[in-house]
């Protein structure tokens, strides 16, 4: 009787497998939308408008992207939650969403673990050190080692509280032991711009966010938040090389999640479609021109880099005393 329960559990267990197979092979039926919190024209948002096309090519189905900024992200995530549950409604998330926001707030209309399953990172960008062009710090070290001598006096900025720019300064603070004033701008522009006047001491830019400002010679960039130098920045030293902390890594990245529950065999099919559509060459060219980066992980190691990341960011938030409600 044993093994006779035994065979009908496989010979279940082999149709599951077959009609899942069968599922993902005929999906979608209907148009896929993808929900992005970022307005339009913004970095992520690019990328995601290039991705979409080539999607759309290969599900035969219209794949549209809607935007719906503002609200810290959480109109956009109310309208998900508020979807189809198949997979044809996505939604594209950044690490702030993800690790940040859990600890910036007391309360969240959505949970992080159980409201999202991360499907693929689209990108990882690395942050650079950004300070005037006439500045007198040349490294990293020069930064930390005037912050000692004069605690509280140096400035950073960044446009929010809890964004990637403001938790990273807020890590160099915790691993060197320094303490500085953040400045907040309410445009990346402005913020930039003000690093360039010298009315900032430093903070930290991304290419896509202080790029230009870079490639005009108003600012420099001292060293990048990487573990390595980035090909296109061969003689920007990691922060490690410019006299800073080792280990210290500020990255930001956004990734495509489905609903929870999404049939393993579609999960795997929006997987491998969208890593192919990454590999293109029109899309490799446009990751260029931001300064991003593809990330080729599965989803089990992606999610074990949330969680890892999520653990991270929450002890700099703690030791920061930084909140947003």
């Amino acid at each position: 009787m044993n093994v006779l329960k035994s065979l009908a559990a496989a010979a279940l267990a082999a149709l599951t497998l077959i009609g899942g197979a069968q599922a993902a092979d005929e999906w979608p039926t209907k148009p896929v939308r993808i929900i992005t919190p970022f307005p339009p024209g913004a970095g992520p948002e690019a990328v995601l408008r290039v991705l979409a096309e080539k999607l759309q090519r290969k599900w035969g189905k219209p794949v549209i992207v809607e935007n719906k900024p503002g609200g810290n992200g959480f109109i956009a995530i109310d309208a998900f939650k508020r979807g189809a549950t198949d997979g044809t409604d996505l939604i594209q998330l950044d690490n702030v969403h993800l690790v940040a926001y859990p600890s910036l707030f007391k309360k969240l209309p959505y949970d992080p673990v159980k409201d999202f399953e991360p499907i693929k990172p689209l990108f990882i960008a690395p942050f650079f050190v950004v300070v005037p062009t006439g500045s007198k710090y040349k490294t990293v070290g020069d930064i930390v080692a005037d912050a000692k001598v004069r605690p509280g006096k140096l400035n950073f900025g960044s446009w929010s509280v809890g964004n990637p720019a403001h938790l990273g300064a807020a890590l160099l603070e915790s691993m060197t032991g320094t303490q500085m004033q953040h400045v907040i701008y309410k445009e990346v522009s402005m913020l930039y711009t003000a690093v360039a006047t010298g009315e900032l001491d430093w903070a930290l830019g991304t290419m896509a966010s202080a790029g230009p400002m870079q490639r005009s010679g108003k600012v420099r960039f001292i060293a990048v938040t990487s573990p390595r130098r980035l090909a296109a920045f061969p003689d920007v030293p990691t922060v490690a090389e410019s006299g800073g902390p080792a280990g210290y890594e500020v990255t930001g990245w956004t990734t495509i999640a489905a609903p929870p529950g999404l049939p393993k065999a579609v999960a795997d099919k929006i997987q491998a479609d969208i890593t192919t559509a990454l590999a293109e060459p029109d899309i490799k060219e446009r990751y260029a021109t931001f300064g991003y980066e593809t990330f080729p992980v599965t989803r089990e190691q992606f999610q074990a880099f949330i969680a890892s990341e999520s653990t991270k960011w929450a002890d700099v938030i703690k030791r920061a005393k930084v909140s947003l409600d």
